[in-house]
């Protein structure tokens, strides 16, 4: 039987065979690649140890308006030329910020990765910050956040963070302000990335068709000369009471965000979260989309999940539903959390929630950019990198008194409601009491 916390959990017992290569150049930059010989294509992933929480008042947005700036290339790779250099190989390539890292990526044929290597060097080396792409950016991340803002749904969730995580560097949007990115200069963003941007902070992870001393020859070649310093992130608690944030809208439908503090990334315990979680809100059979949309029709979508950070995390529930509608939802919401917290799972939902987890796992490591971000993301964040069949081990683990032990932790107050509707935020308040 499973111990129930996570200081005495016991674990499975792995295989001997490592799946991956690592390997720390002399200027500190990680190179991290998965063979995948079936495989005719590359994905690659430049992951730096930066985001939104890393930026001072300032720099708000820095981080993302950053990714955007890094694709206009430098002297020598201009935007047009790495766009029409990833066309002219039928590759894919893009970025993406989240609060805690940004990944500059790229898919391609094995043979060209020498090619979409040079590219990404190039990028993260030596932008040009050229003062007119700046300016014409600065209307593209603009309209960005106009964007965001025009989704009730995006507005609920980041009214969520903001209560859960306020005063914390996690809670400021990823995005910035419209303030921040108007008034932000050259000087600034230049400025972030010299601050953030090292060999040191940077794991570029690949899996596919390579072996692993042919990229470390070649990662050498055009990232080996790059120098910079260590970079640090204090790591903060956070300590919130029950709270809502409410964005005031005249809309047909109600967007709710309702939860509160979850377990940290690197928590033992977040195998059990994760059958807890499917088994809440993971799918069509999942007790939340079962009692609120299939037996009473309140809402078309209900799901739950899991916002786990190096520090901190978060759990949370999101429910679109008719304001009117919206007191009983909530009640519904704290009714299942509580059940989940005093009666844990059935052996028979345990046994389908292992199943699921396990067979959408192995579906999401059949491609080459799956492998690439579980790897990158994992090495960047210090989780360990377990195989498929390590983490199959891992779930087949969980035992029912380790769900009691993660239901206790994650489905109890304080409760934050983050909502976007006809509502004043004293109209919600006694649901998070």
């Amino acid at each position: 039987m499973a111990a129930l916390g996570a200081e005495q959990s016991q674990r499975p017992a792995y295989p001997p065979a490592m799946h991956y290569d690592l390997t720390t150049l002399p200027n500190g930059l990680r190179v991290i690649s998965e063979r995948m010989p079936s495989s005719r294509s590359v994905a690659i992933g430049c992951w730096v140890d930066t985001g939104s929480r890393d930026e001072t008042a300032v720099e708000a947005g820095s981080s993302h308006f950053l990714e955007h700036l890094l694709f206009k290339g430098s002297d020598l790779w201009d935007a047009r030329r790495i766009a029409e250099s990833f066309d002219a190989i039928g590759a894919h390539h893009n970025a993406f910020t989240s609060k805690e890292y940004t990944c500059y990526w790229a898919k391609m044929r094995d043979a060209d990765l020498p090619l979409g290597v040079e590219i990404l060097a190039e990028m993260l080396q030596r932008p040009s910050f050229r003062q007119e792409e700046i300016d014409s950016e600065r209307n593209v991340v603009l309209e960005e956040i106009n964007m965001n803002e025009d989704d009730p749904t995006d507005v609920a969730h980041e009214e969520f963070i903001r209560a859960l995580w306020a005063g914390h560097p996690l809670g400021p949007p990823v995005l910035g302000t419209r303030d921040s990115i108007t008034n932000m200069t050259r000087e600034t963003i230049r400025g972030y990335w010299h601050r953030r941007y090292s060999p040191k902070s940077v794991v570029i992870a690949v899996a596919g068709h390579i072996e692993h001393k042919t990229l470390v020859d070649m990662v050498t070649d055009y990232f080996g000369g790059w120098q910079g310093d260590e970079i640090d992130r204090p790591h903060l608690e956070v300590d919130t009471g029950p709270a809502v944030a409410v964005r005031k809208r005249d809309t047909e439908q109600a967007h709710l965000v309702f939860g509160g503090h979850g377990l940290k990334r690197a928590d033992d315990r977040r195998y059990a979260h994760l059958v807890l979680d499917h088994v809440l809100g993971g799918g069509m059979s999942s007790r939340l989309f079962t009692e609120i949309r299939e037996k009473r029709g309140l809402a078309y979508a209900v799901h739950s999940f899991r916002l786990p950070m190096s520090e901190i995390g978060a759990r949370a529930i999101y429910v679109g539903t008719t304001p009117s509608q919206a007191p009983e939802v909530l009640k519904l919401l704290r009714h299942e959390l509580d059940k989940m917290r005093s009666d844990g799972l059935s052996a028979d939902e345990l046994a389908r929630a292992k199943g699921h987890v396990k067979g959408a796992l192995a579906l999401a490591m059949e491609d080459t950019s799956s492998r690439m971000n579980r790897l990158g993301r994992n090495e960047l964040t210090g989780v360990d990198h377990l195989s498929v069949d390590e983490i199959v081990a891992e779930v087949d683990a969980v035992e029912l008194e380790d769900i009691l032990d993660v239901a206790a932790a994650v489905c109890d107050a304080p409760y934050v409601l983050g909502a976007t509707g006809p509502f004043d935020e004293a109209d919600l308040e006694s649901y998070v009491q």
